[in-house]
């Protein structure tokens, strides 16, 4: 079983090795990007009425699940602006004056990428408004008595911030994005598409059924098809003649213990302990957690996403319940399946009665 941290269907968890296929990967257009539809019509309007005007264009917020383009969405604003970009994260930004030493060092319509700006600290947040707003930085001198506020013009430019917990983000801050987008889950066929252009750009000899076989398995996720990509590629280079068909990448993902429905070893021990050990559930995630040895928030964030998606889990007030569709799987895979502890009470239609209840009378008129 993979460590958690080195999870290779893990969509946020990002190694040197990611990180220099995502550069060579990229797309550098709008139109090269695959998917995304709904985003990609809105933001080229919102592109091109700011190239028409010459303005730097409106502060924009990404959000959604990681892995899925904020970052690469980010240079693409960029590049269609022709202007800079500068390169940043909540975390990354620790105190005031390092916003402001930012913000000083940028170009006319230039734009600041902020990754993970749900983690920016309040003291910095309070610099990022006035400078969002009115293109201005308040810098306090002095101290005590005889301290007093300096404002400094900025130079027009736009905040591209990203997030995978909108939530999280401050009501204030939210408030100076002039547009929001959320990065929804892929489909099988723009994952399809995904993997094609990829082995393009990295040489590869890939057929359709080959790409289908990985896109399926990719957890609707860019980053992970990639990765998959890359490790069948190896796969086939050292086993094989170095193509890439149906079959070549279901022996490769299935030596990398990912099977047919695109679960790992983790995801199977997380349906597997609330089928054997709590009967089908309902579990508390807490129990889970236990017996997991993980954290609460882990199997919430990372664990349990893709299994409700799938429609394998079922979160409910009394915990989570394995669907039959987990037990067919995990019993198709060799799996003992114990009867579920809690049978699902049969609801009778509207119309019907139910059993032991006496008729009731139609309504006199």
């Amino acid at each position: 079983m993979n460590d958690d941290h080195e999870r290779i269907l893990a969509a946020d968890v990002l190694d040197e090795a990611d990180m220099a296929a995502e550069r060579t990967l990229r797309p550098r257009t709008l139109d090269e990007y695959v998917g995304q539809r709904e985003v990609k019509a809105n933001l080229s309007v919102l592109l091109a009425a700011a190239r028409g005007r010459a303005e730097a264009a409106d502060h924009v917020l990404l959000y959604g699940p990681p892995g899925l383009g904020k970052t690469t969405l980010a240079t693409i604003i960029a590049r269609e602006l022709g202007v800079s970009i500068r390169y940043t994260s909540g975390p990354a930004v620790e105190r005031a004056g390092d916003l402001a030493a930012v913000l000083t060092s940028l170009d006319e319509r230039d734009v600041l990428f902020i990754d993970e700006i749900h983690r920016l600290n309040r003291a910095v947040e309070e610099i990022l408004y006035p400078a969002m707003e009115d293109y201005a930085l308040d810098v306090m001198i002095g101290k005590g008595p005889s301290a007093r506020s300096l404002r400094l013009t900025l130079k027009p430019f736009t905040v591209v911030g990203a997030t995978t917990r909108a939530g999280r983000i401050s009501g204030p801050l939210r408030d100076r994005f002039g547009a929001s987008y959320r990065l929804d889950f892929y489909d099988d066929g723009d994952l399809t598409a995904i993997v094609e252009r990829s082995a393009r750009l990295l040489d590869v000899e890939l057929d359709r059924d080959g790409a289908r076989a990985i896109a399926r398995r990719g957890r609707g996720t860019p980053r992970v098809v990639n990765r998959l990509l890359r490790r069948v590629r190896d796969w086939a280079q050292v086993h094989g003649d170095g193509r890439v068909d149906a079959a070549t990448a279901d022996t490769a993902l299935a030596a990398l213990d990912i099977d047919g429905a695109g679960l790992d070893g983790t995801d199977r021990k997380l349906l597997a302990a609330i089928i054997q050990k709590f009967g089908s559930g309902p579990v508390g995630v807490a129990a889970l957690a236990a017996v997991m040895s993980e954290e609460i928030e882990t199997i919430e964030d990372v664990y349990e996403p893709f299994l409700l998606r799938l429609g394998f889990l079922d979160r409910t007030p009394q915990g989570r319940i394995a669907t039959d569709a987990a037990r067919q799987h995990l019993a198709g895979l060799g799996f003992e399946i114990p009867p579920p502890r809690r049978a699902e009470p049969e609801q009778p239609a509207l119309w019907e009665t139910p059993a032991g209840a006496a008729p009731t009378a139609p309504a006199e008129e």
